[in-house]
Protein backbone atom coordinates (compact mmCIF):
# COMPACT_ATOMS: atom_id res chain seq x y z
CA UNK A 1 0.00 0.00 0.00
CA UNK A 2 2.92 2.36 0.75
CA UNK A 3 4.07 1.94 -2.85
CA UNK A 4 0.57 2.73 -4.13
CA UNK A 5 0.42 5.83 -1.97
CA UNK A 6 3.76 6.97 -3.39
CA UNK A 7 2.27 6.64 -6.88
CA UNK A 8 -0.35 9.27 -6.09
CA UNK A 9 -3.17 7.14 -4.64
CA UNK A 10 -5.27 8.44 -1.75
CA UNK A 11 -6.35 6.64 1.40
CA UNK A 12 -10.14 6.67 1.62
CA UNK A 13 -12.10 7.05 4.87
CA UNK A 14 -13.07 3.37 4.78
CA UNK A 15 -9.48 2.22 4.48
CA UNK A 16 -9.62 1.48 0.74
CA UNK A 17 -6.97 2.88 -1.55
CA UNK A 18 -8.21 5.28 -4.26
CA UNK A 19 -6.21 4.67 -7.43
CA UNK A 20 -5.72 7.03 -10.39
CA UNK A 21 -8.09 6.50 -13.29
CA UNK A 22 -6.72 4.88 -16.51
CA UNK A 23 -6.93 8.18 -18.41
CA UNK A 24 -4.29 9.72 -16.10
CA UNK A 25 -2.34 12.45 -17.88
CA UNK A 26 0.56 12.47 -15.43
CA UNK A 27 1.70 8.88 -15.78
CA UNK A 28 0.69 7.73 -12.30
CA UNK A 29 -0.47 4.35 -13.60
CA UNK A 30 2.10 4.14 -16.41
CA UNK A 31 -0.83 3.78 -18.79
CA UNK A 32 -2.78 6.39 -20.69
CA UNK A 33 -6.11 5.79 -22.41
CA UNK A 34 -7.00 8.38 -25.02
CA UNK A 35 -10.73 9.18 -24.76
CA UNK A 36 -11.11 10.17 -28.42
CA UNK A 37 -9.36 7.27 -30.16
CA UNK A 38 -9.89 4.86 -27.23
CA UNK A 39 -6.30 3.68 -27.54
CA UNK A 40 -4.61 2.43 -24.37
CA UNK A 41 -0.92 3.26 -24.28
CA UNK A 42 1.53 1.53 -21.96
CA UNK A 43 3.85 4.41 -21.22
CA UNK A 44 7.60 3.92 -21.39
CA UNK A 45 9.65 5.22 -18.42
CA UNK A 46 10.88 8.20 -20.43
CA UNK A 47 7.28 9.07 -21.36
CA UNK A 48 6.15 8.93 -17.73
CA UNK A 49 8.96 11.28 -16.72
CA UNK A 50 8.27 13.68 -19.60
CA UNK A 51 4.61 13.96 -18.60
CA UNK A 52 5.73 15.20 -15.20
CA UNK A 53 7.96 18.01 -16.50
CA UNK A 54 6.91 21.65 -16.50
CA UNK A 55 6.96 22.04 -20.33
CA UNK A 56 4.48 19.15 -20.73
CA UNK A 57 2.32 20.09 -17.72
CA UNK A 58 2.12 23.66 -19.06
CA UNK A 59 0.35 22.40 -22.18
CA UNK A 60 -2.58 21.34 -19.98
CA UNK A 61 -3.27 25.07 -19.50
CA UNK A 62 -3.00 26.13 -23.15
CA UNK A 63 -6.11 25.88 -25.34
CA UNK A 64 -5.54 23.87 -28.50
CA UNK A 65 -8.16 25.94 -30.32
CA UNK A 66 -6.44 29.20 -29.41
CA UNK A 67 -8.60 32.32 -29.14
CA UNK A 68 -11.61 30.47 -30.59
CA UNK A 69 -11.99 28.91 -27.17
CA UNK A 70 -13.66 32.24 -26.29
CA UNK A 71 -16.37 31.87 -28.92
CA UNK A 72 -16.73 28.10 -29.34
CA UNK A 73 -16.79 24.97 -27.18
CA UNK A 74 -13.32 23.90 -28.32
CA UNK A 75 -11.95 24.12 -24.81
CA UNK A 76 -9.68 21.06 -24.80
CA UNK A 77 -6.01 21.61 -24.09
CA UNK A 78 -2.89 21.26 -26.17
CA UNK A 79 -1.81 18.47 -23.83
CA UNK A 80 -4.95 16.53 -24.74
CA UNK A 81 -3.99 16.83 -28.40
CA UNK A 82 -0.39 15.90 -27.61
CA UNK A 83 -1.47 12.72 -25.86
CA UNK A 84 -3.77 11.94 -28.77
CA UNK A 85 -0.82 12.15 -31.15
CA UNK A 86 1.20 9.91 -28.83
CA UNK A 87 -1.67 7.41 -28.87
CA UNK A 88 -1.72 7.39 -32.68
CA UNK A 89 2.04 6.91 -32.91
CA UNK A 90 1.82 4.10 -30.32
CA UNK A 91 -0.97 2.53 -32.38
CA UNK A 92 0.86 2.56 -35.71
CA UNK A 93 4.48 2.39 -34.52
CA UNK A 94 4.36 0.92 -30.98
CA UNK A 95 8.07 0.02 -30.86
CA UNK A 96 9.37 3.32 -32.26
CA UNK A 97 10.52 4.90 -28.99
CA UNK A 98 12.11 7.88 -30.75
CA UNK A 99 8.93 8.77 -32.63
CA UNK A 100 6.85 8.34 -29.47
CA UNK A 101 9.07 10.79 -27.60
CA UNK A 102 8.89 13.19 -30.55
CA UNK A 103 5.08 12.98 -30.39
CA UNK A 104 5.09 13.93 -26.72
CA UNK A 105 7.35 16.95 -27.16
CA UNK A 106 6.25 18.18 -30.58
CA UNK A 107 4.15 21.05 -29.19
CA UNK A 108 6.15 22.21 -26.15
CA UNK A 109 7.07 25.46 -27.90
CA UNK A 110 3.49 26.65 -28.29
CA UNK A 111 2.60 30.11 -27.05
CA UNK A 112 -0.42 30.84 -24.84
CA UNK A 113 -3.61 30.40 -26.87
CA UNK A 114 -1.57 28.27 -29.26
CA UNK A 115 -1.20 29.83 -32.74
CA UNK A 116 -2.78 33.19 -31.88
CA UNK A 117 0.49 35.08 -31.31
CA UNK A 118 2.70 33.44 -33.93
CA UNK A 119 4.93 36.13 -35.40
CA UNK A 120 4.30 38.72 -32.67
CA UNK A 121 7.71 40.16 -31.75
CA UNK A 122 9.24 37.44 -33.92
CA UNK A 123 7.89 34.60 -31.77
CA UNK A 124 7.92 31.19 -33.48
CA UNK A 125 6.69 28.15 -31.58
CA UNK A 126 8.88 25.81 -33.65
CA UNK A 127 12.06 27.69 -32.72
CA UNK A 128 10.98 27.92 -29.09
CA UNK A 129 10.26 24.20 -29.04
CA UNK A 130 13.71 23.36 -30.40
CA UNK A 131 15.32 25.57 -27.76
CA UNK A 132 13.28 23.80 -25.06
CA UNK A 133 14.42 20.42 -26.35
CA UNK A 134 18.06 21.45 -26.04
CA UNK A 135 17.80 22.74 -22.46
CA UNK A 136 16.65 21.64 -19.01
CA UNK A 137 14.61 19.69 -18.13
CA UNK A 138 13.91 17.96 -21.45
CA UNK A 139 17.45 17.50 -22.82
CA UNK A 140 19.04 15.68 -19.85
CA UNK A 141 15.90 13.63 -19.25
CA UNK A 142 15.70 12.07 -22.70
CA UNK A 143 19.48 11.73 -23.02
CA UNK A 144 19.69 9.71 -19.80
CA UNK A 145 17.20 7.28 -21.36
CA UNK A 146 19.51 6.80 -24.34
CA UNK A 147 17.58 9.01 -26.75
CA UNK A 148 19.55 11.66 -28.60
CA UNK A 149 18.02 15.12 -28.57
CA UNK A 150 19.21 15.83 -32.10
CA UNK A 151 17.52 12.63 -33.31
CA UNK A 152 14.23 13.86 -31.85
CA UNK A 153 14.71 17.22 -33.54
CA UNK A 154 15.35 15.49 -36.87
CA UNK A 155 12.15 13.48 -36.44
CA UNK A 156 10.23 16.72 -35.84
CA UNK A 157 11.84 18.51 -38.78
CA UNK A 158 10.00 16.40 -41.33
CA UNK A 159 13.09 15.65 -43.38
CA UNK A 160 13.01 12.82 -44.11
CA UNK A 161 9.20 12.65 -43.78
CA UNK A 162 7.82 10.76 -40.81
CA UNK A 163 4.26 9.76 -39.80
CA UNK A 164 4.39 12.52 -37.20
CA UNK A 165 5.31 15.39 -39.46
CA UNK A 166 6.25 15.89 -43.08
CA UNK A 167 6.48 18.57 -45.74
CA UNK A 168 4.80 16.63 -48.50
CA UNK A 169 1.33 18.15 -48.17
CA UNK A 170 0.01 14.75 -47.09
CA UNK A 171 -1.92 14.09 -43.89
CA UNK A 172 0.26 13.19 -40.90
CA UNK A 173 -0.71 11.92 -37.45
CA UNK A 174 -0.39 15.36 -35.84
CA UNK A 175 -2.93 16.91 -38.20
CA UNK A 176 -5.12 13.80 -38.16
CA UNK A 177 -5.64 14.16 -34.42
CA UNK A 178 -6.27 17.90 -34.75
CA UNK A 179 -8.93 17.54 -37.43
CA UNK A 180 -10.79 14.67 -35.75
CA UNK A 181 -10.57 16.14 -32.24
CA UNK A 182 -11.82 19.51 -33.47
CA UNK A 183 -14.63 17.81 -35.37
CA UNK A 184 -15.78 16.02 -32.24
CA UNK A 185 -15.74 19.25 -30.19
CA UNK A 186 -17.77 21.05 -32.86
CA UNK A 187 -20.33 18.24 -33.18
CA UNK A 188 -19.56 17.60 -36.84
CA UNK A 189 -17.98 14.16 -36.40
CA UNK A 190 -20.46 11.62 -37.75
CA UNK A 191 -18.28 8.50 -37.42
CA UNK A 192 -16.86 6.86 -34.32
CA UNK A 193 -13.15 7.84 -34.19
CA UNK A 194 -12.24 4.24 -33.26
CA UNK A 195 -13.98 3.09 -36.45
CA UNK A 196 -12.14 5.73 -38.47
CA UNK A 197 -8.88 4.51 -36.98
CA UNK A 198 -9.62 0.90 -37.93
CA UNK A 199 -9.85 2.00 -41.57
CA UNK A 200 -6.54 3.88 -41.63
CA UNK A 201 -3.04 2.84 -42.53
CA UNK A 202 0.31 4.51 -43.05
CA UNK A 203 1.76 4.64 -46.54
CA UNK A 204 5.04 6.42 -47.18
CA UNK A 205 4.73 8.13 -43.76
CA UNK A 206 1.30 9.56 -44.59
CA UNK A 207 -2.23 8.63 -43.55
CA UNK A 208 -4.01 6.40 -46.05
CA UNK A 209 -7.69 5.35 -46.02
CA UNK A 210 -10.40 3.80 -48.11
CA UNK A 211 -12.38 6.21 -50.28
CA UNK A 212 -15.32 6.60 -47.88
CA UNK A 213 -13.09 7.34 -44.89
CA UNK A 214 -10.91 9.69 -46.93
CA UNK A 215 -14.06 11.60 -47.91
CA UNK A 216 -14.99 11.94 -44.22
CA UNK A 217 -11.52 13.23 -43.42
CA UNK A 218 -11.66 15.74 -46.26
CA UNK A 219 -14.99 16.98 -44.88
CA UNK A 220 -13.34 17.53 -41.48
CA UNK A 221 -10.36 19.30 -43.05
CA UNK A 222 -12.62 21.63 -45.03
CA UNK A 223 -14.77 22.34 -41.97
CA UNK A 224 -11.66 23.22 -39.97
CA UNK A 225 -10.53 25.65 -42.67
CA UNK A 226 -13.96 27.29 -42.63
CA UNK A 227 -13.73 27.60 -38.85
CA UNK A 228 -10.34 29.32 -39.07
CA UNK A 229 -11.72 31.85 -41.58
CA UNK A 230 -14.97 32.46 -39.67
CA UNK A 231 -16.11 35.16 -37.26
CA UNK A 232 -15.77 32.64 -34.43
CA UNK A 233 -12.02 32.39 -34.91
CA UNK A 234 -10.94 35.58 -36.69
CA UNK A 235 -12.79 37.94 -34.33
CA UNK A 236 -11.36 36.84 -30.98
CA UNK A 237 -7.93 36.02 -32.43
CA UNK A 238 -7.56 39.51 -33.89
CA UNK A 239 -8.50 41.18 -30.61
CA UNK A 240 -6.34 39.01 -28.36
CA UNK A 241 -3.38 39.33 -30.73
CA UNK A 242 -3.46 43.11 -30.60
CA UNK A 243 -3.94 43.02 -26.82
CA UNK A 244 -0.70 41.04 -26.60
CA UNK A 245 1.09 43.68 -28.69
CA UNK A 246 -0.23 46.41 -26.39
CA UNK A 247 0.90 44.44 -23.36
CA UNK A 248 4.43 44.19 -24.75
CA UNK A 249 4.46 47.90 -25.64
CA UNK A 250 3.16 49.18 -22.30
CA UNK A 251 4.62 46.87 -19.65
CA UNK A 252 7.95 45.30 -18.75
CA UNK A 253 6.76 41.95 -20.11
CA UNK A 254 9.26 40.50 -22.59
CA UNK A 255 8.39 38.39 -25.63
CA UNK A 256 10.28 35.47 -24.07
CA UNK A 257 8.17 35.66 -20.92
CA UNK A 258 4.95 36.02 -22.92
CA UNK A 259 5.86 32.89 -24.87
CA UNK A 260 6.05 30.77 -21.71
CA UNK A 261 2.79 31.97 -20.13
CA UNK A 262 -0.24 29.75 -19.74
CA UNK A 263 -3.66 31.00 -20.86
CA UNK A 264 -4.77 31.92 -17.30
CA UNK A 265 -1.53 33.84 -16.75
CA UNK A 266 -2.10 35.74 -19.98
CA UNK A 267 -5.63 36.78 -19.00
CA UNK A 268 -4.33 37.86 -15.60
CA UNK A 269 -1.69 40.01 -17.32
CA UNK A 270 -4.36 41.61 -19.54
CA UNK A 271 -6.51 42.39 -16.50
CA UNK A 272 -3.54 43.85 -14.62
CA UNK A 273 -2.61 46.32 -17.37
CA UNK A 274 -4.58 49.59 -17.57
CA UNK A 275 -4.16 49.71 -21.36
CA UNK A 276 -5.60 46.23 -22.02
CA UNK A 277 -8.02 45.75 -19.10
CA UNK A 278 -11.20 47.13 -20.67
CA UNK A 279 -10.93 45.37 -24.04
CA UNK A 280 -9.85 42.15 -22.32
CA UNK A 281 -13.16 42.16 -20.46
CA UNK A 282 -15.05 43.13 -23.60
CA UNK A 283 -13.73 40.21 -25.68
CA UNK A 284 -14.77 37.75 -22.97
CA UNK A 285 -18.16 39.19 -22.00
CA UNK A 286 -19.36 41.31 -24.95
CA UNK A 287 -18.11 39.22 -27.85
CA UNK A 288 -21.43 39.64 -29.68
CA UNK A 289 -20.45 43.26 -30.40
CA UNK A 290 -17.53 42.22 -32.58
CA UNK A 291 -17.80 42.53 -36.36
CA UNK A 292 -15.68 40.82 -39.01
CA UNK A 293 -15.62 41.25 -42.77
CA UNK A 294 -13.33 39.79 -45.41
CA UNK A 295 -11.01 42.03 -47.38
CA UNK A 296 -8.30 44.68 -47.10
CA UNK A 297 -10.36 47.87 -47.38
CA UNK A 298 -11.26 49.62 -44.11
CA UNK A 299 -14.92 49.17 -43.18
CA UNK A 300 -14.94 52.21 -40.88
CA UNK A 301 -12.42 54.54 -39.21
CA UNK A 302 -12.08 52.41 -36.08
CA UNK A 303 -11.47 48.98 -37.60
CA UNK A 304 -8.19 47.08 -37.81
CA UNK A 305 -6.70 44.47 -40.10
CA UNK A 306 -6.05 40.81 -39.44
CA UNK A 307 -4.42 38.22 -41.70
CA UNK A 308 -4.29 34.45 -41.32
CA UNK A 309 -0.81 33.01 -41.67
CA UNK A 310 -1.90 29.62 -42.96
CA UNK A 311 -4.86 27.39 -43.83
CA UNK A 312 -4.25 23.72 -43.10
CA UNK A 313 -5.30 21.44 -45.95
CA UNK A 314 -3.03 18.39 -45.77
CA UNK A 315 -4.58 15.55 -47.75
CA UNK A 316 -5.08 11.89 -46.85
CA UNK A 317 -4.14 9.24 -49.38
CA UNK A 318 -6.68 6.79 -50.80
CA UNK A 319 -5.48 3.20 -50.84
CA UNK A 320 -1.89 4.45 -50.82
CA UNK A 321 -2.29 6.86 -53.73
CA UNK A 322 -2.51 10.66 -53.78
CA UNK A 323 -5.97 12.20 -54.05
CA UNK A 324 -5.20 13.80 -57.40
CA UNK A 325 -4.97 10.34 -58.96
CA UNK A 326 -7.29 8.26 -56.79
CA UNK A 327 -10.07 10.70 -55.86
CA UNK A 328 -9.87 13.90 -57.94
CA UNK A 329 -13.23 15.10 -56.62
CA UNK A 330 -11.81 15.10 -53.07
CA UNK A 331 -8.66 16.83 -54.25
CA UNK A 332 -10.87 19.50 -55.82
CA UNK A 333 -12.59 20.10 -52.46
CA UNK A 334 -9.25 20.75 -50.79
CA UNK A 335 -8.03 22.87 -53.67
CA UNK A 336 -11.16 25.03 -53.32
CA UNK A 337 -9.96 26.08 -49.87
CA UNK A 338 -7.46 28.33 -51.64
CA UNK A 339 -10.35 30.67 -52.45
CA UNK A 340 -11.11 31.32 -48.78
CA UNK A 341 -10.21 34.83 -47.70
CA UNK A 342 -7.24 35.14 -45.35
CA UNK A 343 -7.45 38.93 -44.92
CA UNK A 344 -10.07 40.59 -42.73
CA UNK A 345 -11.19 43.83 -41.13
CA UNK A 346 -12.49 43.78 -37.57
CA UNK A 347 -14.26 46.37 -35.43
CA UNK A 348 -16.44 46.83 -32.37
CA UNK A 349 -20.01 48.05 -32.72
Amino acid sequence: MDNQMNQGSVQGSGGAVALPVPTSVVGLTAEFTDPLWRISVSLNPVEVELLRTEPLRRLHFVAHGGASTISTLQSYSRLEHTLGVLALVAHFRPQDELLRVAALVHDIGHLPLSHTFEGVAGLDHHAIGLQSLRTDPIHPLIEQHGIRTEAVITALDGQPPSPLTNRTGLLNLDHLDSFVRSGRAAGRLDTDPALILSRLDLKDSAVSADHETAASLVDLICAEARLHTSWDSVGPASVVRRLACQLLDNTTLTPARLARMTDPQLWSAFDSCAVTRAESAKIRYELHRLNVTAGHAPANPSDWGFALRKIYNSAPMVEGQRLEASAPELAAQLDALRSLSTDFRVWWS
